[in-house]
């Protein structure tokens, strides 16, 4: 798969774990930014790489800033973009088992590279079980089309 990473200057680290985490996992890793720690709006961020994934460009995305919460919130802006803020591994297969999410927000002010290993891992290898689930999220993508976002 070709991923899109991207974060604030509060999750710089993440972000380099991540890339190597999907990396050694065998997949290709399109880097968003920012590169600096110095401080960004996590908006832009977020928006190019909601962008990233809605377009086709890649196939889903990873984004991380000091909560993981602003990142979600501004992704979840962009028409096609299902982004979750995942603190665990349940989460994070949920996510993508029930919701379809093609974005995972994660906290770049916690958890050592062992966990972000697992919760990234599980969400990458995790798929979509449809069903009820499908009805659900068509649902979501209707409120999506309903409200002209």
């Amino acid at each position: 798969m070709k991923i899109s990473v991207g974060t604030d200057h509060r999750g710089l680290e993440q972000k380099r774990m991540v890339s190597r985490i999907a990396e050694s996992l065998g997949h290709e890793v399109v880097d968003h930014g920012t590169n600096s720690t110095e401080s960004c709006d996590y908006p832009d961020i977020a928006k190019a790489l909601g962008q990233s994934v809605v377009s086709g460009n890649t196939d889903c995305g990873i984004l991380i800033c000091g909560t993981g919460i602003g990142m979600s919130i501004a992704a979840n802006k962009v028409k096609g973009v299902r982004a979750a803020v995942c603190n665990n591994v349940a989460q994070s297969r949920l996510s993508r088992q029930h919701n379809d999410a093609n974005v995972l927000c994660i906290p770049g002010d916690s958890f050592e590279e062992s966990a972000v290993k697992e919760l990234v891992s599980v969400w990458l290898e995790t798929e979509f079980e449809g069903g009820r689930h499908a009805r659900r999220v068509d649902k979501v993508k209707q409120m999506e089309e309903d409200f002209g976002k």
